[in-house]
């Protein structure tokens, strides 16, 4: 979601609670705000560390995460298809291999998915 957006959702909140409510309602707009960042830092957390657990840049299998890719996918979601963390070749550029020595090399622009290329270890893209 836009960042824009989910603010102007918690400030309506905020708003429409107190309008509707008075504090309490500002209040109980307040747990709901803070109980959403609450479950997307669970979210991370659990990315993180199941991405911590692989060796970093390694994936089960290069040519089905490359089919998996999509243009603008945010770097959570990557690495949550990856499970593990990227090798770091240059800025905003990150690879992983699989076992058979096949590779996908990801290009970042903003922390979102740009492009990607798929290396086969036969030599064939």
């Amino acid at each position: 979601m836009n960042p824009w957006v989910g603010a102007g959702l918690a400030l309506a909140a905020l708003v429409l609670g107190g309008a509707l409510l008075g504090w309490q309602g500002v209040i109980f707009a307040m747990t709901g705000i803070v109980f959403w960042l609450l479950l997307q830092m669970s979210r991370l957390m659990r990315v993180m560390k199941m991405a911590g657990a692989a060796p970093m840049g390694s994936v089960g299998n290069a040519v089905m995460l490359a089919a998996k890719l999509q243009t603008g996918m945010k770097l959570v979601d990557l690495i949550s298809l990856a499970g593990s963390l990227g090798v770091k070749q240059g800025p905003e550029t990150f690879v992983w291999r699989d076992a058979g020595g096949d590779s996908v090399e990801v290009v970042l622009k903003k922390g979102r998915l740009a492009e990607w290329r798929l290396t086969r270890a036969d030599g064939s893209s």
